[in-house]
């Protein structure tokens, strides 16, 4: 971790921003932070409205960002629309950030399998007791899951179809290292046409 006097150079960071994430998810994941997975993703309408909520990344790798939803809730109908998002990445103990910009598309049904047969039981008859972001009640939510329950005891859950993952494609790359006296450090990775990335500073 840089000094937060002498700051971050961007000759010290990779020129790949996503070994650099990983080098900088690394860290997070050894300093015993409280979900450093967690990240803020803010999806938009078709006609721009806004909106941003907090998900678990799962999987990150050369191609992007991997998280799991339902498709028919607001951030699936958004993403539909406009297949565009923005992460936020925040660990405050280590004075850093990395926002993330990018086109998204849908994993594979295979993918989206795989990870449903990883998740734990009950997680996996939640995801057919709730119509995320319909209108509900406790009750209601309550006694759908002990109906789903019932219905699959001691047999294999089928993923949902309106259930499964997302990669967010990044184009632009920001890594954020917290200075003294807010004379932060960002530095900037965009992707070119050709699929290399440019590196620049920007000020705080």
């Amino acid at each position: 971790m840089a000094d937060q006097r002498g700051g971050l150079a961007a000759s010290a960071l990779d020129p790949d921003p996503m070994l650099q994430f990983r080098r900088w998810f690394d860290e997070a994941l050894s300093s015993n932070l409280p979900q450093p997975e967690a990240m803020t993703i803010a999806t938009a309408s078709r006609d721009g409205r806004p909106s941003a909520r907090m998900v678990l990344l799962k999987g990150v790798d050369d191609r992007g960002f991997e998280f799991f939803t339902n498709y028919l809730s607001r951030k699936g109908r958004e993403l539909q629309d406009n297949p565009h998002a923005a992460l936020v990445f925040h660990w405050e103990s280590l004075g850093r950030q990395v926002r993330v910009e990018g086109t998204v598309v849908r994993l594979s049904s295979e993918e989206s399998d795989a990870y449903f047969r990883s998740r734990p039981l009950e997680n996996q008859l939640s995801s057919w007791a709730s119509m995320q972001s319909e209108l509900t009640t406790r009750e209601e939510l309550d006694r759908k899951f002990e109906e789903v329950k019932q219905l699959y005891r001691g047999r294999p859950v089928p993923r949902p179809q309106h259930w499964g993952g997302y990669r967010v494609v990044p184009e632009r790359m920001e890594f954020w290292q917290r200075r003294f006296a807010r004379m932060n450090d960002r530095v900037l990775y965009a992707r070119r046409l050709d699929g290399t990335w440019s590196r620049a500073h920007l000020a705080p």
